[in-house]
């Protein structure tokens, strides 16, 4: 795996990962430029509480292979497509919290509702600004064709009588990738819960490629922290962070009420004294300190 992760021992900075950090600070190479990319925390209410929706990612892959991630992925070129319909705030709504432009912003909020779709087959879209779909399931067809990129999210919505309904969608946070790294990610990061009839599943019931994850669980935050301590599965920092943060609210009301301005979050791998560490921004309004990270 060549991003940090944390195990039950705490930050592990892979051997390649701490010697792209060297070239970088002696000036030998430069950073790789990120992409930008949306994730969705999808979250329901269970009787033990608050769970959120985590798939396993496939082990052949090269980004994080074998962690454990919320839905999401990079933003396409289409997702900026303007014929997307929109139920809620829009644009310039979404610009204000996540401090980017309008047309930005209407691609991070589109890729977010996408990529949750294709990765877990939940669709926060109705038919209205009161409605939802209630069976994502009998959309079966629509998220094998994104899936296989023959379709776009704006073509499945309008073939469908559907938009996107953007006031189910809480910003949380923005993480941007290491410099280190040598795939980078500008990750804006919404928290959403899941919508009445609608079911999570990792991979399309007969899709031949299982994409980039061969698994998915409801977990409670604190239960997903303890396993990742306990060494029983890999969190990526980002992850860790957030389900910590998910775990400090009572319940989903509380987490979808939180609203804030989304402010950048970039861990850093440091080279000092020959010695390599990973320092994460701190939570909260005083995102531009840096901390040590907890295991897990």
């Amino acid at each position: 795996m060549n991003e940090p992760r944390m195990t039950g021992s705490g930050p592990v900075v892979p051997r390649g990962l701490a010697e792209r950090a060297r070239q970088i600070s002696d000036g030998r190479l430069a950073p790789a430029v990120p992409r930008d990319a949306a994730t969705v925390i999808l979250l329901r209410q269970a009787a033990a509480g608050v769970e959120a929706f985590l798939l396993r990612r496939t082990a052949e892959l090269e980004f994080a292979p074998g962690a454990y991630v919320f839905p999401g992925g990079s933003v396409d070129a289409r997702d900026a497509d303007s014929g997307v319909g929109w139920a809620g705030p829009g644009p310039a709504d979404f610009a204000a919290l996540l401090d980017v432009p309008p047309h930005r912003a209407r691609a991070l909020v589109c890729a977010a509702v996408r990529e949750t779709f294709e990765e877990s087959g939940v669709l926060l879209a109705g038919p209205s600004h009161d409605d939802l779909v209630r069976d994502s399931a009998a959309l079966a067809a629509d998220r094998h064709a994104l899936l296989a990129g023959s379709t776009s999210l704006a073509e499945v919505l309008d073939r469908r009588g559907l938009v996107l309904r953007t006031d189910l969608l809480t910003p949380w946070a923005r993480w941007i990738t290491p410099e280190a790294s040598p795939r980078r990610f500008d990750t804006w990061f919404f928290a959403a819960a899941l919508p009445p009839g609608q079911a999570a599943t990792a991979a399309p019931e007969g899709h031949a490629d299982p994409g980039e994850s061969e698994s998915g669980a409801w977990l409670r935050p604190g239960s997903a922290l303890e396993a990742a301590r306990a060494g029983q599965m890999t969190l990526l920092p980002p992850t860790a962070v957030t389900l910590g943060e998910l775990a400090g609210h009572p319940d989903l009301p509380a987490i979808l009420a939180r609203r804030q301005v989304i402010t950048p979050r970039l861990p850093k791998v440091i080279v000092e004294d020959g010695r390599v560490r990973l320092a994460l921004p701190q939570s909260g309004p005083q995102s531009g300190q840096e901390r040590e990270p907890e295991a897990g």
